[in-house]
Formats: C-alpha cells, sequence, structure tokens
C-alpha cells in the first residue's frame, strides 16, 4: 500500500476514534511504524498528529473547568505538565530496541483501560476513597505516562478521581481533556526541540485527523454508544495481538 495512503487512512481513522471513544493511537502508531518510522519516532509523531484534535477538545470543554473535588484544578495542571515532560525525555531516551518490546505491554495496559477503565472505576468507587496528596501522586505517575506513551490516559485520571468523592463524573471531562491535552502539549514541544518527529508523516496524518474528528462527531451523533465501544475494543485487542506476534517473532540478534 502506498505510504502516503496508509498513513492518511489511517489519521482519518485516529480522529474519528479520538472523536467517538478515544484510542486514535491505536490506528495511528502502528500506521507510522508500518510506514517505515522507527518506534520511537513513530510514537513522537502520532502524539503530534493527534494533539490539535485533542486541544480543540479542551477549548471547548473550557466552561467546565474546575477543581477535582478538592483538588485544586492548578495544583493538577502543574503536576501534569512536569510529569509530561518527564515521560516524553524518558521516550526520546529510550533505545527503538527496548521500545519495541514494551510497546505491546503498553497497547496491553492502554486496551484494558479501553475495556474496564470504567467497570474498574465504579468498583472502586464503591469501595475506597482517597485523599488529595495521593491523587497529585498518581496524578504525576500517569502524567509521566502519557508523555511517554499516553494511550488511554483519560480514561486512568477519571478513575483515579472518582476515588475522591461521590459526583457525577461527566463533570470530569473538562478537567480531564485540559490535563491529557497539557501533558500531550509538553510531550509535542519536548519532541519537535528533540527534533524526533518525522514531519512528512506527521503533517499528512495530522490533516487527516482533524477530518477524521469532524466526521467522528458526526458519526456519534447517529451511532449507538455500544456499536461504537464494541467496534473500537475490537480494534485494540486485535492491534495489541499483532504487537504481541510482532515482537515474539523476531529472531533474537546472536
Amino acid at each position: 500500500m502506498n505510504q502516503f495512503l496508509l498513513v492518511c487512512g489511517a489519521g482519518l481513522l485516529a480522529g474519528a476514534m479520538n472523536a467517538l471513544a478515544g484510542g486514535g493511537s491505536f490506528v495511528s502508531l502502528p500506521a507510522l511504524i508500518a510506514a517505515g518510522v522507527p518506534s520511537v519516532a513513530a510514537n513522537a509523531s502520532s502524539t503530534v498528529a493527534l494533539f490539535p484534535g485533542g486541544a480543540a477538545s479542551a477549548w471547548a470543554y473550557r466552561d467546565g473547568l474546575g477543581p477535582v473535588g478538592t483538588v485544586p484544578l492548578r495544583s493538577l495542571l502543574f503536576i501534569t505538565i512536569v510529569g509530561g515532560a518527564i515521560g516524553a525525555i524518558l521516550l526520546l531516551s529510550t533505545p527503538v530496541e527496548t521500545f519495541d518490546r514494551v510497546l505491546p505491554r503498553l497497547l496491553l495496559l492502554a486496551a484494558l483501560a479501553l475495556g474496564f477503565g470504567p467497570r474498574l472505576g465504579d468498583w472502586l468507587r464503591r469501595r475506597w476513597r482517597i485523599t488529595p496528596p495521593a491523587v497529585l501522586t498518581v496524578q504525576f505517575a500517569l502524567a509521566i505516562y502519557g508523555g511517554y506513551f499516553g494511550g488511554a490516559v483519560g480514561i486512568m485520571m477519571m478513575a483515579v478521581w472518582g476515588l475522591i468523592e461521590n459526583r457525577d463524573l461527566k463533570s470530569l471531562n473538562a478537567p480531564r481533556t485540559l490535563l491529557v491535552a497539557a501533558a500531550n502539549m509538553m510531550a509535542v514541544l519536548t519532541f519537535v526541540v528533540a527534533q524526533a518527529v518525522q514531519w512528512r508523516e506527521t503533517a499528512v496524518m495530522l490533516t487527516a485527523a482533524m477530518l477524521g474528528g469532524y466526521g467522528g462527531a458526526q458519526i456519534g451523533r447517529r451511532a449507538s454508544a455500544a456499536a461504537v465501544r464494541g467496534g473500537t475494543l475490537l480494534l485494540t485487542i486485535a492491534i495489541t495481538l499483532a504487537f504481541f506476534a510482532r515482537a515474539y517473532s523476531r529472531t533474537p540478534a546472536g
């Protein structure tokens, strides 16, 4: 397949997925790797390509911003910015061979979060509550993960925040979107400064992802939530299994 068509099609699908249910990086990252971009650079380029859509969502939610329980949004934002930068630097410090081995496990973690995160969050909320300092500590760890890889990090944030107090989880969408965008912003800045982005492929994917995001929003108004979620989970599971097969089918050197 022509690399341009592959990257463009992946961008359209990733943008639509992010608009519908999340998980766009499950498509954008493998497509960039299939197009010949090394895995670390592909992860950096995927983050850059999908960032404008996340930033636009954060802007759209701006009227709903506020504290998360008793934790001030400014504290969460500061912790997230620092953690996102650390995660991005860690990614750039990871050898490609090591990241290739780690990547399937990161995809599996993100797939599990997409599949079971909401249910796990409900289960935990019925049993535990955590303190604001604990929330900041976990938020810092999630921000590092967000800058390093970031798959389903928003769902992980929601699961943790729901342990603070009983509240309508929809009210957490605005701070979640802002903080995911903040972690990604620091990652994008780090990747650009480090010249880790493959700009030709990224520009194509970025443009396509914006178009896909618009189309996905239109589809989301008509498609059932169950169908969207089911399709997303099937795709993420298939891609995760494919990367495990890819990692273990390689013959060790020596």
